[in-house]
């Protein structure tokens, strides 16, 4: 992964823009990480990534609690109770 400061970065956008096609770039200021370029193929794939992760956390907690007996009825119940 390619690392570049952030004067770098405003100087030669178009070459970066280029280079984030092979590969994600790091960005520094001041010699901290402050921000990755990544391509949009790249950007997708984390993307749907975090997406599928979240789904399966959300099926596995679904599973669970179904396990201990609470219905969608109890559920509703309980948000209604919240207010």
């Amino acid at each position: 992964m390619r690392v570049i400061s952030a004067t770098e970065a405003k100087q030669s956008l178009g070459m970066m823009i280029d280079n984030a096609q092979r590969e994600p770039i790091i960005i520094q200021r001041q010699h901290r990480d402050v921000a990755v370029l990544l391509s949009i193929h790249d950007y997708e794939q984390l993307r749907g990534m975090q997406i599928e992760a979240f789904n399966i956390f959300c099926d596995d907690i679904a599973r669970r609690v179904q396990a201990r007996g609470l219905t969608e009825e109890k559920f509703k119940t309980l948000l209604k109770n919240d207010d």
